[in-house]
């Protein structure tokens, strides 16, 4: 397939009725990528002579956005109104950015509302990172019209494997902003594996792991390719590990040889510490000039400086490969991704965890758009031979008594998807039921993050346990969650498509997984207790609703002994273990259940008097 840039209005494009383009909406650069016989190609800005849209907007003084490399060439000048690395923001919240502010020059602000979403300041206005990211969008949309001398209104846009509901949706609401109906949304990593796979030979069977590191995320994934059908195994990544992190550490290195004068002069050195980047993926030194003062870094220094990310990509790698049920041996091609994966010792510690030498024989930062673009040809019904499967990167569930998480759909789930479980009410009479609905892999609810939540409401009023509430997760192509909740008795429904407005924070994203193994043994500990609190709580519900149901027909001395029974175990909640809240429980069981027995035959021969019994 191609794998370089032509301008599509110069190539003499055959205008297609109803064209859809692919967009790769990067931290660091845009593309957009079209089809053309067969073949996808990522369109050459006119002007810029380009196919790289750098991701960034600057408001010029009468509030207009410039978007591209213009407003890159004003970030030394304006960096109060000149915003990158917007896609960092996409879906969160100020709380879940505020630790990071330092590393940008432009303003965001804190309205003190936890589920706001994050507002970008400039000059008086304000504006959100959807708003920020339609302007990117909007500017390739223009490109394309301008290279395929046509309107465009359908687009397929990816997103790193590791975004959240959240974020999923505020890409799509961006791009329906910029006037876009986005009719997919497709993870990087499983563009990238369409963009190379889209020339293997349809008998071959190869397992890939693409590894794609690009400004602002990380991802890492397995596919299986064979027979057209593209599946994938595993993910796994960090929503805030990328080529920015690398830059912000050259960043701090230049700064450290600065005198105090300069120092201030901390944002001019973001552009000097990409620049740096570059060019020692390909030469031992780098030294310039700034503010009269010299800057310089060799390949030693750089290298000790981003060794602890690659370390983390690598642990990222190791869960990927333990997830898809594989041995290293068995992968049979790394492809890599992303522009940051030019740097040699990314390349080296790949390589040498793999054990084997990495694919890197397509332009990097392409190869996802063209995936994208490739995917919405099949979309458009054009390629009938390929199959794209994709999976849920976290698991998703819901909270159930004790504060647990149940989970209804695991991490790694095929997508499109559908999964369910049945529930009941706990308390009697019960006409309302919360569900709240979490992500993560922590057997507490507190230790994953909250999606959303709806009351179900209308439930007739039943003994406990009587009721049968259906619940449905149900996961569309784009990783998208609706929820559905059904007494099944009545047939009283509600249904929601979560949108929480904002999501999981950057720490939480990258040791979720970890911290699921790290404390496996004290979840399943706790998850013993509480679930034998909960047990023995509705024992003693019930057994004090037997004494008041029973109470004309029961000794004193039952009742008294009954009593103290339900005492010792509502105390054993409170303080016990759970085989002492258990041996408490069954010394009450023992003793109810003959005496329910008796009372069952009692309340027979009461029912029976009077009547006769025809043989």
């Amino acid at each position: 397939m191609a794998k370089f840039s032509i301008n599509l209005k110069d190539g003499n494009v055959e205008h297609q009725k109803e064209p859809i383009i692919g967009i790769d909406l990067g931290t660091t650069n845009s593309l957009v990528a079209f089809i053309k016989d067969n073949e996808a190609y990522c369109i050459i800005d006119d002007q810029q002579k380009s196919a790289l849209v750098p991701s960034i907007i600057y408001f010029d003084e009468n509030d207009q956005p410039i978007v591209g490399e213009q407003a890159k060439s004003m970030m030394a000048l304006h960096p109060e109104r000149t915003i990158y690395s917007i896609k960092r923001l996409i879906g969160k919240s100020y709380k879940d950015f505020e630790n990071q502010t330092n590393r940008i020059a432009y303003k965001i602000l804190d309205d003190g509302l936890d589920s706001s979403l994050v507002k970008v300041v400039v000059g008086e206005k304000l504006y959100n990172p959807i708003q920020l990211s339609s302007l990117i969008l909007k500017e390739l949309k223009n490109i394309a019209e301008k290279s395929l001398d046509q309107n465009v209104q359908k687009a397929v846009i990816t997103v790193p494997a590791y975004f959240n509901d959240s974020q999923r949706q505020a890409t799509r609401d961006a791009g329906k902003l910029a006037g876009l109906d986005v009719l997919r949304i497709v993870n990087e990593p499983t563009a990238a594996s369409l963009s190379y796979g889209i020339g293997l030979n349809k008998d071959t069977k190869e397992i890939v792991a693409v590894y794609d590191l690009g400004g602002g995320t990380f991802d890492i994934s397995i596919l299986i390719l064979e027979d057209g059908v593209f599946e994938v195994l595993s993910t796994n990544g960090d929503t805030n590990l990328g080529g920015d992190d690398i830059d912000q550490l050259i960043v701090q290195h230049f700064a450290n040889q600065l005198n105090e004068s300069n120092k201030t002069k901390f944002h001019e050195l973001r552009t000097i510490a990409e620049t740096a980047k570059k060019q020692l993926s390909f030469q031992d030194q780098f030294t310039t000039q700034f503010h009269g003062e010299t800057l310089s870094i060799d390949i030693q220094q750089f290298e000790q400086l981003i060794q602890p990310l690659i370390a983390k990509t690598l642990v990222a790698c190791q869960r990927v490969v333990t997830d898809a049920v594989l041995d290293i041996a068995e992968i049979n091609r790394v492809v890599m991704v992303g522009g940051s994966t030019r740097i040699p010792a990314i390349k080296k510690a790949v390589a040498t965890f793999f054990k084997k030498e990495v694919y890197d024989q397509l332009n990097p930062d392409e190869v996802v758009a063209l995936g994208a673009a490739i995917q919405a040809d099949i979309l458009a019904g054009n390629r009938k031979d390929l199959l794209l499967i994709d999976i849920t990167p976290l698991s998703l569930g819901i909270e159930t008594v004790g504060g647990l998480m149940d989970t209804i759909l695991p991490r790694n789930s095929k997508v499109p998807n559908k999964a369910g479980r049945q529930y009941t009410t706990s308390v009697d009479g019960q006409t309302t039921l919360k569900v709240a609905v979490f992500q993560g892999e922590r057997d507490l609810v507190t230790d994953n993050r909250k999606l959303g939540e709806f009351i179900l409401k209308g439930i007739p009023p039943m003994p406990a346990g009587i009721p049968k509430i259906d619940i449905q997760f149900v996961v569309n192509t784009d990783g998208i969650l609706k929820v559905v909740a059904k007494e099944l008795r009545s047939g009283v429904a509600q249904e929601i498509e979560i949108k929480s407005t904002y999501g999981i924070t950057e720490e939480e994203m990258a040791l979720m997984l970890l911290d699921s193994i790290q404390n496996a043994e004290k979840d399943m500990k706790i998850r013993a207790l509480l679930e034998i609190q909960t047990e023995a709580s509705s024992v003693v519900h019930s057994s004090k609703k037997f004494i008041q149901q029973n109470i004309q027909f029961l000794e004193n001395e039952e009742k008294e002994t009954l009593n103290n029974h339900i005492q010792l175990l509502e105390n054993a909640i409170k303080v016990a273990t759970k085989d002492e809240i258990q041996t408490v429980m069954d010394a009450l069981n023992a003793y109810a259940t003959p005496i329910a027995h008796q009372m069952m035959d009692v309340q027979i021969l009461e029912a029976m008097k009077g009547k006769k019994i025809e043989a």
